[in-house]
């Protein structure tokens, strides 16, 4: 004779709350995370498979252009083209030398400026904070008009007093143009990235620095070892910020180029796209290059990752 043995009720009942719960989590992660997904989808992914799409196909005019335009199949034929542009390389090369000058000139300073508005050194630090995040509030192509008149002979009172001081200054020479930039970009961000390693100081526990003060640390040093190494996430953050928006050069170069003939239609990748869509009416070429430069962007901003990533664990 055999038996069998029930199993408990509350037994069978216990997971059940479980699975409600991990559902009402599920569903409650979900909704929260709709938004960024929809943006996502939206805003990058649409518009990047759109240029995808795009760069595969070109406007072919039959009959020795005399017939009508239909789009064709090109495969990468654009492709190999803008990579064989040397304009479009060189504009590449422009955009290094531009993050070469700009990327450490911004950190450096911002981070600078920051921690010595956390030391307490510097006076009124909440009207100096406005003071310097306020050029931040005014739009770029604002900023680069104002910045336009002061470079320009004749309209600049900056390149009058310099005559009247027996110096002459070419702010959009060949050797100037690109520095000239780099000026209207710092003048333009970097109250915003004060701000931002700022308030990433101002999360430092208070306790870590004053452990550092009674170990005979000097301010510099309290600075430069226990604060900065502290807030390294935030400095990436702001590298990987810079260094995109840097891949995108286009509003001061645009502006300025009515002003000097040493910036070109095609001077920065971005300005090259514009000319292939809206000049040349090349829009598979246009489709092309920004696949490129977005493929560009990706690649340093995952090796910048890599390497802080290594840093850190190497410090460790």
């Amino acid at each position: 004779m055999t038996t069998t043995l029930a199993r408990p009720e509350s037994a069978s009942r216990t997971p059940a709350p479980r699975v409600r719960r991990r559902h009402r989590q599920g569903t409650a992660c979900a909704v929260l995370m709709a938004p960024f997904f929809v943006l996502l989808v939206v805003v990058f992914l649409v518009p990047a498979g759109t240029a995808l799409w795009l760069s595969f196909f070109g406007a072919d005019e039959p009959g020795l252009g005399f017939g009508p335009e239909h789009t064709i199949f090109v495969g990468l034929r654009s492709y190999a083209a803008v990579l064989a542009d040397p304009t479009f390389l060189g504009g590449l090369g422009v955009v290094a030398l531009y993050c070469l000058l700009y990327l450490p000139l911004l950190v450096v300073s911002s981070l600078g400026l920051a921690l010595l508005l956390d030391s307490g050194v510097a006076r009124l630090r909440g009207s100096a904070r406005l003071a310097l995040f306020l050029p931040h509030a005014v739009p770029g192509i604002i900023a680069a008009i104002i910045w336009l008149y002061l470079y320009i002979p004749g309209l600049s009172p900056v390149v009058d007093l310099f005559g009247k001081a027996g110096i002459t200054v070419d702010f959009l020479g060949i050797h100037t143009v690109i520095p000239s930039m780099v000026n209207i970009a710092l003048w333009s961000n970097l109250g915003y990235n004060v701000v931002v390693f700022y308030a990433a100081l101002q999360a430092v526990p208070r306790e870590v620095i004053e452990a550092a003060v009674v170990d005979g640390a000097g301010g510099v040093r309290t600075a430069l070892r226990i604060k900065t190494p502290l807030i390294r996430a935030s400095i990436v953050m702001v590298v990987l910020f810079t260094l995109i928006w840097s891949l995108q050069l286009f509003t001061e170069p645009m502006l300025l180029s009515q002003a000097t003939p040493m910036i070109t239609a095609r001077f920065s990748p971005s300005m090259y796209i514009y000319d292939a869509a809206f000049t040349r009416n090349n829009y598979g070429l246009a489709a092309a290059a920004s696949v490129i430069l977005l493929a560009c962007t990706i690649a340093l901003s995952y090796g910048v990752t890599r390497w802080t990533n290594r840093t850190r664990e190497a410090a460790l």
